[in-house]
């Protein structure tokens, strides 16, 4: 299952995690968005064991953390290393580059 990410524990979940993080920037308004969330949960599903958390965080809910990384367009998908961003892609896409995206930075 995946995590649910807020401005309150971002910085404990993501920057300061052991392992890399997959996060969803996300609204419940955002057709796009509503299109992907099942498939980023079936992520969650088949990456869970492996070395990798996912997340996801509303937006609306928490924009201090959306607007610290520059997230103007939904969905976006990061995955942070060490605390760092590594990896991006905006906009829906298929299951299989989200996931080949996530296991490039396993």
């Amino acid at each position: 299952m995946e995590l649910i990410l807020t401005d309150q524990n971002f910085d404990q979940e993501v920057l300061k995690s052991d392992k890399p993080v997959f996060v969803d920037f996300w609204a419940p308004w955002c057709g796009p968005c509503r299109m992907m969330g099942p498939i980023v949960e079936e992520l969650a599903k088949e990456m869970a064991g492996k070395n990798i958390k996912i997340g996801k965080l509303n937006v609306d809910e928490n924009p201090n953390t959306a607007g610290q990384f520059n997230v103007m367009s939904i969905p976006t998908f990061l995955i942070f290393k060490g605390g760092q961003m590594v990896d991006q892609f905006i906009g829906g896409t298929q299951k299989e580059k989200l996931k080949a995206m996530m296991e490039k930075n396993i």
